[in-house]
């Protein structure tokens, strides 16, 4: 779902596609798989509902957003949302879910800014670019061969260090301010976008919240930016949310199930 329309923007409009959130569509129910793939600039998918694996693969520019039924049953933190293996090979755009995703997100991501409430084993594996926040829990084997980009993960229980991969990166429990201004961008985008409660609690507590977030910066890529601050990915902040959850008029509402 979105890659045909996708080709039409790139043929039409070229690589750099379409003015942010100039095509809105909103989903209700239960995405396949690939939900949002090779998405271009300038569209934003919303989705109310869940999402199996792939979602978001090869993510080109658009905005792909998860937001838990505000009638489900469950705690949104507490429930996989997505499916395995979102963001595969994305290059550009952002993400933001409601809830927890499964095993491989953001694997080989290399420009997606994205936020989830918390991931399976092997999140951010070979990661080389884009910025990643886990408002929860991890699985084992974090950031396994990841080169560039930066993760956060709130870790308040102090248990993230022991499920890290660190062959290749560093973590860190001190932020500079590029690091909390990135983070509180992420966290206010996701709170307007999906309604999170999760993210709301975090904003309204947020100085002591910060202090239990944890910093995953990969080696060679501090050494990158120390030389050419240009790269730095924190320096490039994601537009402001200017949606909420709720539709717009002019939106297009699909049914992807028939619950």
């Amino acid at each position: 779902m979105g890659a045909t329309l996708s080709n039409r923007i790139s043929t039409r409009y070229g690589g750099d596609g379409l003015p942010d959130n100039t095509i809105r569509c909103r989903f209700d129910g239960v995405a396949g798989q690939s939900f949002g793939a090779f998405l271009a600039s300038g569209v934003t998918m919303h989705l109310t509902g869940a999402a199996n694996d792939y979602i978001g693969k090869g993510l080109s520019g658009g905005r792909v957003i998860v937001e838990t039924p505000p009638n489900a049953a469950y705690e949104a933190d507490e429930n996989v949302l997505i499916g395995n293996v979102a963001l595969y090979g994305a290059t550009q755009g952002e993400m933001y879910v409601n809830g927890v995703a499964g095993e491989r997100f953001a694997v080989r991501n290399s420009g997606v800014k994205g936020v989830v409430e918390g991931v399976g084993d092997h999140g951010c594996e070979y990661m080389t670019g884009g910025v990643v926040a886990v408002l929860g829990e991890t699985g084992k084997n974090f950031a396994a061969g990841m080169s560039g980009g930066v993760a956060y993960v709130y870790d308040p229980d102090d248990e993230f260090a022991a499920k890290t991969n660190t062959g290749m990166v560093s973590l860190s429990d001190s932020l500079e301010e590029s690091d909390r201004r990135m983070l509180k961008r992420l966290v206010e985008n996701h709170a307007a976008y999906t309604d999170s409660d999760r993210a709301a609690w975090m904003l309204d507590a947020w100085n002591d919240v910060l202090e239990d977030f944890v910093k995953v910066m990969p080696d060679a890529y501090a050494e990158v930016i120390a030389e050419r601050a240009r790269d730095d990915v924190r320096q490039d902040l994601p537009s402001a949310a200017t949606a909420t959850a709720d539709a717009v008029e002019g939106d297009a509402v699909v049914q992807t199930s028939d619950d």
